[in-house]
């Protein structure tokens, strides 16, 4: 095998590969001796089809199966010899023209083609010592518990009938059957029995709970809604309907007292214990919005301090995720860039700058997890993977099965635990003080704050 670099430009590697046929041939023979023994062909005892014979029937397949690990394993002898650190996988180009594929094949001709590689840059860590963070920490008020439990009750509000003939009004949950219809032809989904709407909850689409008001039981009335121009629904959205509606039942929200006897309704033993749970979880809550917010320092640190030339293709598949992103997010809503206050191109200079960013980060964290051993292990992963299945109640056999059987899949639980261990590792390192905050001043975005990752 003949290997020649024919390019070195920036973190670009070329190489032309050479690889004589005699050479594919001598694998071709290995592995159909190695079929002889494998294959049963009428006539032939077992282990005695010639390597002639089996050529004539197999040597295209073999040759096919051989160029491909032959590839493979010339392009990793370059890797290996060559000391590279891959940014992605190889680009191959093999020989296009049908004439040459077939004389490659055949066994008349060598097999030439050329493989283009990324490679990783060269990083020097800065020093993490001399990084000075900020942890904003907000305690969980009075204030805040009174309006947390407020809101368990408003969801845990009871509602009573209210008296033959009278109407419905705002905050009252009225009992109805409908059947939409869009320019006159019903639609899936467009209709339900005996549906329960709070009236201002905002559970249906804009427009048609106002429309109840005044409703009385055993009433039909005319709805009109417009579905909004980012209804999940495609098909729908954007579009005016009409429902016919018959209102069952309506019923008052009656009163709540917070006392011990409700707290017990939630499965608690008092109102104390109430409150607890409730503090304990705003605490939580403040405790990730902190950690977020110092993690966010501390990569703006991370990216002050690190520049280096970045792989061209691993910025652009980022950024094509990203603009993606951009894109169906825009269309979804309805909006357009001039609706964002800017133009297409500057968005996309504004996100190509997020997306190399993101590949600097991204490589630098690689780089420090790598220097000082950070691993992931599997029982990090086993417990992402529970966690995981606990959002989908009754369909954890079947998360469990497609994390089992997508390696991707896990790949992408693993590179966050990844990077939440090598950013706790750099918050040991750096200087890092303590501010007591509002809660407000906590959840506090600036504008010109720059994205996490």
């Amino acid at each position: 095998m003949q290997v020649t670099q024919t390019l070195s430009e920036g973190l670009k590697r070329e190489f032309r590969v050479v690889v004589p046929a005699n050479d594919l041939d001598s694998k071709v023979n290995t592995r159909l001796d190695e079929l002889k023994d494998q294959v049963r062909i009428n006539g032939f005892r077992p282990g005695k089809v010639p390597v002639g014979h089996l050529k004539r029937l197999y040597g295209r397949s073999v040759m096919a199966e051989t160029i491909e690990a032959t590839v493979r394993d010339a392009n990793a002898q370059i890797v290996s010899d060559n000391n590279l650190r891959l940014a992605m996988e190889p680009q191959v180009k093999l020989p296009t023209e049908e004439e040459a594929i077939k004389a490659v094949v055949e066994g008349k001709a060598d097999l030439d083609y050329s493989v283009a590689m990324e490679v990783l840059p060269k990083i020097e860590l800065a020093d993490f010592k001399d990084i000075k963070l900020e942890r904003l920490t907000a305690e969980a008020t009075e204030a805040e518990i009174d309006e947390a439990i407020g809101r368990i009750a408003e969801q845990n509000r009871p509602f009573l009938p209210k008296a033959e003939g009278a109407e419905a009004a705002s905050g009252d949950k009225v009992t109805i059957s409908f059947t939409g219809t869009i320019d006159g032809a019903p639609f899936e989904g467009g209709s339900g029995e005996d549906i329960a709407v709070v009236i201002g909850s905002n559970s249906f689409i804009p427009g048609f709970e106002e429309q109840l008001i005044g409703i009385k039981a055993g009433e039909n009335r005319a709805v009109k809604a417009s579905f909004p121009p980012n209804y999940l629904k495609a098909d729908l959205a954007g579009k005016e309907a009409e429902f016919a509606v018959s209102a069952k039942s309506l019923d008052a929200p009656g009163e709540v007292k917070t006392d011990d006897d409700f707290a017990k309704q939630l499965g608690l033993e008092s109102l104390s214990k109430l409150r607890d749970a409730v503090k304990d979880r705003i605490a939580r809550e403040h405790a990730g919005a902190s950690r977020n917010r110092l993690k966010r320092q501390l990569l703006d640190a991370l990216d002050e301090r690190h520049k280096f030339e970045l792989p061209p293709t691993l910025v652009s598949q980022e950024f094509d995720n990203v603009w993606q992103t951009v894109e169906g997010d825009l269309k979804s809503q309805g909006r357009t860039f001039a609706d964002e206050g800017t133009t297409e191109e500057a968005a996309k200079d504004d996100y190509r700058k997020i997306a190399e960013r993101r590949v600097r980060l991204g490589l630098v964290i690689a780089e420090i997890g790598d220097k000082n051993q950070i691993k992931v292990t599997d029982e990090e992963v086993q417990r992402a993977i529970v966690e995981r299945a606990r959002q989908f109640p009754g369909q954890e056999q079947q998360v469990w099965e497609y994390y089992r059987n997508n390696p991707q899949a896990v790949a992408s639980l693993r590179a966050p635990i990844y990077e939440e261990k090598v950013v706790d590792f750099l918050i040991e390192l750096t200087n890092v003080t303590e501010k007591k905050v509002t809660r407000e001043e906590l959840y506090k975005e600036d504008d010109d704050e720059k994205p996490a990752g």
